[in-house]
């Protein structure tokens, strides 16, 4: 079974690369505005899990960077998650804005909606 996961892995990451979709090139203040408003997110995820790798994409078509944590590779990473988040489950996006109660989200479909609604907040593209 390890075998098979490794291979199916390997074949969503070469996929991955593949057909990598264009970022939207926004004016230097437009990107920073983004750049602000995702301030305080990180996406906890697996580099080849097929959901991950869709909120990736997803964050790559719309120019938006937000810290990447490896939770299959690095021990504190998963243990972080599991004792703040409650479970090891990805893709997972931490929600840490100000002074509000962190917020975690675990369905892919959930973070890319959050994330166009934050994008379609600040009216850019």
């Amino acid at each position: 079974m390890k075998l098979i996961r490794f291979i199916v892995g390997r074949v969503i990451l070469l996929l991955d690369f593949l057909t990598r979709p264009s970022q939207v090139i926004r004016s230097r203040e437009d990107q920073d505005s983004v750049d602000a408003a995702v301030t305080g997110l990180s996406l906890y995820q697996f580099k080849a899990c097929p959901f991950c790798v869709k909120v990736r994409r997803h964050m790559r078509r719309r120019s938006i960077k937000i810290e990447l944590k490896d939770a299959k590779s690095d021990l504190a990473i998963k243990e972080e998650l599991v004792r703040e988040g409650g479970k090891h489950k990805v893709p997972c996006l931490r929600i840490a804005e100000g002074d509000k109660e962190v917020k975690w989200l675990y369905s892919s479909d959930e973070i890319c909606s959050f994330l166009d609604a934050k994008l379609d907040r600040l009216e850019v593209v």
